[in-house]
């Protein structure tokens, strides 16, 4: 359905009750506008528009409402990125006397200008006898008045820019070295660019139509302080044809301004994915005519980087791991994987990290100060820089000259197979190149240590195998230490030289892939493994099951002890009739799910005496059985097939 076909359809039907009030407002709205067109004289319209009083009071009003705009954009955007971006006691009483001005009745508000800024008022002397400021009766008292009742529509409308913006992007930048001034400036300001001009548009256009406040406390002089506004109030009483004529003017500029900005004063586009996120999230598989990744080792590392870490808080657990040790983080969700990686960054109060990185002791430090890259799920590639300036991003954060910081960029991308994007915006790369791109810019950084928080999860099967064997040829050469969170056993096995099971914040395995292969600690784990997974508890030469089964093993443990049964989906066999001979094991069951698994299929059974069991069998063998979903069946394992994990 189509843009136009939409709005048809909500506008279909209306009740009269509300569409004849609804009618009856824009016509309100409309009349006195209309009225002022058909009332002005065309034909002395140019006359009274270049007139001398009217160019005068026309570029006073340019000075004035520009100096606001200036003003507005010196003090306003600051203000909305602390409220945007801080928590701080009485923030909700800032804000509302951020909003005060707009509600407040402009000459209030000049009485108001008139008590703290005039020659009588509380800091009017201080600046007269101090600076020689006397801002009454001058332009810079115009200026001023125009900038108390215009400054809210930037802050309020750029407060919601960033309020939209994520904060991947300067966490991000900051990971890479960049100062906290560095990321406004680079990142933040470029990224919410389209808020910013809204708002400065709408503050320029209130600025300039500003009357109330300016005739209070600055006064109405001509050539100083009589602004358009200011001198169409008195040609109503002289001329009211002129007064017309400029109110046309006026009027012409507020809607060019409103048209203009198109819907843009609240910040719209600021929230949800950037367009490189939903290019990368939508994108298919990068094309296989794309050049491949470097075939060239990389260069063995100069310098290794030993990491030590004591977490606490949410996460309580102490990490360490040799220079060019990468180590896969999993576990659920709300195990505390993201806030480890947080936590090292120094971005999170949920949990804490004493961190050394090469024997330097780096706690105190400021996350750009740190030397930790971080890589988030989305990439989070700066949209307003391509492939190269990207990449570069990091080294000129650190102070590296613009030539040799692209120059190092390009290498890195050239490494990773993607140097013939360089010059790219992130919207036009696919997820697996951006994702590349993300990789290569963190590594020109040279970190101490890389955080890598899902980097592959949102890449379809053939771009990650692509990006995969990129990333474990390049961690090879790294000579930090990488944490890498995924819920792929593949990555996890393939990359990881440990893997690091997390369960609510806690270290609940922490060993080699093989190891956790075969003997993993976490039933979430041996799941991800692809393998059945039963919480047990030894009793009577058994081992019992919830809700009320029994497991019979080969070798129980002690009576009383906890173990964690792991069944591989090939031991469970599958019936339509109970098993006679040698299966220990026996329950019945339903099938509740069957799945294509590479050449085999995986059938989930569910029981009433024991947990869900998944079978994996051949096509035929469920073709013989005639499988589907609802058909009863017995499950059988047999007590050999049973390996056993003290918890």
């Amino acid at each position: 359905m189509n843009r136009t076909t939409r709005a048809r359809t909500r506008g279909a039907g209306a009740p009269i009750a509300l569409a004849l009030p609804a009618l009856l407002a824009v016509a309100f709205l409309l009349l006195p506008l209309v009225a002022v067109v058909t009332q002005t004289e065309w034909g002395a319209l140019w006359h009274h528009l270049t007139s001398h009083d009217t160019v005068l009071a026309l570029k006073l009003s340019l000075v004035v409402s520009f100096s606001a705009l200036g003003l507005s954009l010196l003090f306003g955007v600051p203000l909305a990125w602390l409220l945007a971006r801080v928590d701080f006691p009485g923030k909700t009483l800032v804000r509302s006397l951020v909003l005060l001005p707009m509600v407040l009745p402009p000459t209030v508000g000049g009485v108001a200008l008139l008590l703290g800024f005039g020659r009588r008022g509380l800091i009017g002397p201080f600046l007269e006898h101090t600076f020689g400021i006397v801002l009454t009766f001058h332009t810079s008292g115009a200026v001023v008045a125009a900038a108390f009742v215009a400054m809210p529509f930037l802050v309020i409308s750029l407060e919601g820019t960033l309020a939209g913006l994520r904060p991947a992007y300067e966490e991000t930048a900051a990971s890479l070295g960049a100062s906290p001034l560095r990321v406004f400036l680079t990142v933040t300001l470029p990224m919410v660019a389209p808020g910013l001009a809204a708002g400065s548009a709408l503050t320029w256009a209130r600025a300039l139509g500003e009357f109330g406040a300016t005739i209070t406390f600055a006064g109405n002089l001509p050539g100083t302080t009589q602004t358009l506004p200011l001198q169409v109030y008195l040609l109503l009483q002289d001329s009211p044809e002129a007064a017309t004529s400029v109110s046309l003017l006026l009027l012409v500029i507020a809607m060019v301004v409103l048209v203009g900005l198109r819907g843009r004063w609240a910040g719209v586009g600021g929230g949800g994915r950037g367009p490189a996120e939903a290019r990368q999230a939508d994108e298919p598989a990068e094309a296989h005519t794309a050049p491949p990744p470097a075939a060239d080792a990389p260069p063995p590392p100069a310098e290794r980087w030993d990491l030590h870490a004591d977490v606490t808080g949410f996460n309580r657990l102490t990490l360490a791991a040799d220079g060019g040790t990468t180590i896969a983080v999993v576990g659920p969700n709300g195990a505390g994987k993201t806030t480890l990686l947080r936590a090292l960054l120094g971005l999170t109060p949920r949990a804490h990290a004493a961190l050394r990185l090469g024997g330097q002791d780096v706690t105190r430090l400021p996350p750009h100060k740190r030397g930790v890259a971080w890589v988030p799920q989305s990439g989070a590639l700066f949209p307003h820089l391509n492939a190269l300036a990207n990449t570069a991003y990091g080294l000129r954060a650190h102070g590296v000259a613009r030539a040799e910081a692209r120059r190092a960029a390009r290498e890195w991308l050239d490494r990773l197979g993607v140097g013939h994007l360089a010059h790219r915006r992130p919207h036009e790369l696919s997820g697996g190149q951006a994702q590349r791109v993300a990789l290569a810019r963190a590594l020109a950084a040279r970190p101490r240590l890389l955080l890598l928080d899902e980097p592959l999860a949102a890449l379809d099967q053939t771009t990650r195998a692509h990006v995969r064997h990129t990333l474990r040829g390049h961690l090879g050469g790294f000579g930090g230490v990488c944490l890498l969170v995924t819920h792929d056993p593949v990555e996890a096995v393939s990359l990881a030289d440990r893997v690091l099971v997390l369960d609510a914040g806690r270290t609940l395995q922490d060993a080699e892939p093989a190891e956790v292969s075969r003997h993993p600690r976490s039933p979430w784990v041996a799941r991800m493994l692809g393998r059945n997974a039963w919480s047990c508890t030894s009793g009577g030469g058994a081992l019992d099951v919830a809700p009320h089964g029994r497991l019979v093993v080969a070798e129980p443990p002690p009576e009383g002890a906890a173990a964690l049964a792991v069944i591989s989906p090939e031991a469970v066999a599958l019936h339509r009739a109970r098993p006679e001979g040698s299966p220990r094991n026996v329950w019945p069951g339903t099938v509740r799910e069957i799945t294509a698994s590479g050449s085999r299929l995986r059938v989930l059974v569910t029981s009433d005496e024991v947990p869900d069991l998944v079978a994996e069998i051949t096509p035929a063998a469920a073709a013989e059985l005639a499988l589907a979903d609802g058909t009863r069946v017995w499950t059988s394992v047999k007590a050999t097939e049973v390996t056993l994990v003290a918890l």
